[in-house]
């Protein structure tokens, strides 16, 4: 069975995957790469291939799917399969680059807790039972990696490039998967995914925002099921 690898998002860890590890350990070797310790997306992937097995399954959500396609790009015949979650293929626009600034600037000063709790979470998630839930979740994963994985992360992103190409060529078995409710990678981002790769799936789940791994897990798994044909 080729291992499964998972890159999680800004600011999260393998618990934003912990419903689908828990679903897929036994079915498939399951390796958890971080992207914390460069403020480049280059570099990031850069140290997934030098730790991965020498061919993989690849899933990442958000920043996780930027580092993915990264890794695509760098390496594509190490890539059998490709499942991007709740993403975008751009560079990162230049109004949301200056945004980041401030950001760092409180982060730096002592407050990420409350830059994670009053500017970025409540934008992620649809409304529903789990919705506190998967937030204090999200806090305590950001608290944990701290304030020096904020900054290198959000450098890697403000000068991301743009992977449209890259997709273009991609020929392996790839999974497009976002919640129907994310306000941060909306569908047309999915929409252009899906176009740019022939043969890929969209899958929209409902009943989620950016973090469809966690608040609505069930849906997430079967798709992942069906995209590793296991």
């Amino acid at each position: 069975m080729t291992p499964l690898v998972l890159l999680p998002g800004m600011m999260c860890d393998a618990r934003l995957y912990g419903p689908q590890i828990a679903e897929l350990s036994g079915k498939v070797p399951l390796h958890l790469a971080p992207v914390t310790g460069h403020a480049s997306i280059g570099e990031l992937a850069e140290e997934i291939l030098q730790n991965a097995p020498s061919r993989f399954a690849l899933a990442g959500l958000s920043m996780g799917g930027i580092v993915a396609m990264e890794v695509v790009r760098q390496a594509p015949e190490r890539v059998a399969r490709l499942a991007l979650l709740d993403t975008n293929p751009r560079a990162e626009l230049d109004e949301v680059k200056q945004g980041r600034e401030p950001q760092i600037d409180k982060v730096r000063a002592g407050s990420l807790k409350d830059v994670m709790r009053d500017e970025l979470k409540p934008n992620y998630l649809a409304n529903g039972p789990r919705r506190q839930d998967v937030l204090d979740l999200c806090m305590n994963m950001a608290l944990d990696l701290g304030a020096g994985v904020f900054e290198r992360q959000s450098r890697a992103l403000q000068t991301r490039p743009d992977q449209q190409k890259t997709l273009a060529a991609v020929a392996c078995p790839t999974l497009i998967l976002m919640g129907a409710e994310d306000r941060l990678c909306p569908l047309d981002r999915h929409e252009l995914m899906h176009d740019l790769i022939s043969g890929s799936t969209l899958t929209v789940v409902e009943g989620a925002g950016h973090l469809p791994t966690l608040e609505q897990p069930d849906a997430v798994n079967e798709a992942f099921k069906t995209w590793l044909e296991i």
